[in-house]
């Protein structure tokens, strides 16, 4: 089996001290910052309100889709993290408190064979979601219907996943004996996708509004301001050096739940930048920016609304994947879809857009399809976004929020009876 990494340097606090800036983290926020009430109470459940008319409706089938819980850092993260602490401890002088601080107080406590690995954090993470889902839908999702074989569960074989599927079950038992599958073809569709990892993963071009963006004008004026506060040299706080500093921010929040020196180095202004040099990388990489990017998800599409249609012998199908799973999947069913690409110019004019990482996909971030029998064979389909329910894109009416399965069918026809996964990322030959 696959351990979670110890989590002895990890300090759990009651009250804790959000940083101003949490609520622009990205992939990296934390689950609570999305849904805010968990302060108070880690299982707090609001329950969807049924439409008018569906009092009689009753919950058959539930398919959740699920990123992994809260993580250490990636060895290239932690690499730049470390590179930027010597920075500041070899070439930083001044009296300024807050340098003081981090060069005196604050110590590089991250080392690369974290690499990803699950937090404590992230364990729990997972267990309140269990537990929430259960109290939300007790009919569907409970010990009883583990122990009966009537949740499946799915995962990617990345150690971060499957300890995160065996945190789910653990949030409705004790015992961590049940099966699951290992499927990376569903989970990591993203890696098995030829064509995507031809024209957009292993391509600089395909992100080169992300790269303008990092050279333009209001990154630019983020890594003097950093290199002003940390008192070194312009030319040493490199883009990656910023991103660091924020991820160090990021990171000590949602791993320890603490307001770390690292964040005193930005402004909220500085942070809506970091936000949104991260969010341009997600829309040209796993966004709308490229139609290879949702396309490439086209396998778990399909896999989703087989279950549906089929109504199979599972209750509830449970997939823990990463945040580039949802994303591709998002995308392919049109949400958070603005009218305006995001492009490395139009920063300023994309304030109030809808594609916003930091709302979709913090860690332990889900999208939950809940399939209900209404009576006369009347099928309807509700979504729910982290706990929180959304309607299909393009779905209207008084009851949208819980349309009609055959609605939805109809609604996404052309890519059920297409959306074909080997043809879409098979890769073109060019003639000779």
């Amino acid at each position: 089996s696959i351990g979670v990494i110890p989590s002895s340097i990890v300090n759990s606090q009651d009250n804790v001290d959000i940083p101003a800036i949490a609520k622009y983290f990205n992939t990296k926020g934390r689950y609570e910052e999305v849904n805010p009430y968990l302060h108070e109470d880690i299982l707090a459940v609001i329950k969807p309100v049924l439409p008018p008319a569906s009092e009689q409706c009753q919950e058959i089938h539930l398919t959740a889709i699920i990123r992994h819980g809260t993580r250490y850092p990636t060895s290239r993260n932690i690499r730049d993290m470390q590179q930027l602490y010597k920075i500041v401890l070899h070439n930083a002088s001044g009296e300024d408190s807050l340098l003081k601080e981090i060069q005196t107080q604050w110590t590089m406590w991250y080392t690369e064979d974290m690499d990803g690995r699950l937090v404590q954090k992230g364990v729990n993470d997972l267990k309140h979601l269990a537990v929430r889902l259960s109290k939300l839908f007790p009919s569907l999702i409970s010990e009883e219907k583990l122990r009966g074989g009537f949740i499946r569960f799915t995962t990617s074989s990345k150690h971060r996943c499957v300890n995160s599927t065996l945190s789910f079950k653990a949030g409705l038992t004790e015992l961590w004996v049940f099966v699951h599958a290992m499927n990376d073809t569903l989970m990591r569709f993203f890696d098995q996708c030829k064509r995507f990892v031809q024209e957009v993963d292993n391509n600089g071009s395909a992100v080169v509004e992300v790269n303008k963006f990092k050279q333009g004008p209001e990154m630019s004026r983020v890594q003097e301001k950093i290199a002003d506060r940390l008192k070194v040299l312009h030319s040493l706080i490199t883009h990656d050096m910023t991103e660091a500093a924020f991820y160090l921010c990021a990171y000590e929040f949602a791993i320890k739940s603490m307001n770390s020196p690292w964040c005193q180095l930005f402004d909220e202004d500085d942070a809506k930048v970091m936000e949104y040099a991260s969010d341009l990388r997600e829309f040209w990489k796993r966004g709308y920016g490229h139609d290879i990017n949702s396309k490439s998800s086209c396998v778990l599409f399909h896999d989703m609304f087989s279950r549906l249609n089929k109504q199979v012998s599972e209750a509830v199908t449970v997939q823990v994947g990463h945040a580039d799973t949802l994303l591709p999947l998002l995308t392919l069913l049109g949400f958070f879809k603005d009218s305006t690409a995001l492009t490395s110019t139009n920063y300023a004019a994309q304030t109030h857009r809808s594609f916003r990482t930091s709302h979709m996909l913090p860690y332990a971030a889900n999208l939950v399809l809940v399939l209900y029998d209404c009576g006369g064979g009347e099928l309807r389909l509700q979504p729910l976004l982290n706990e929180k329910p959304v309607t299909f894109p393009g779905l209207t009416g008084p009851r949208a929020s819980m349309p009609l399965f055959q609605d939805v069918k109809e609604h996404y026809r052309g890519l059920l009876q297409g959306c074909d996964f080997e043809t879409e990322c098979q890769l073109f030959k060019h003639p000779t």
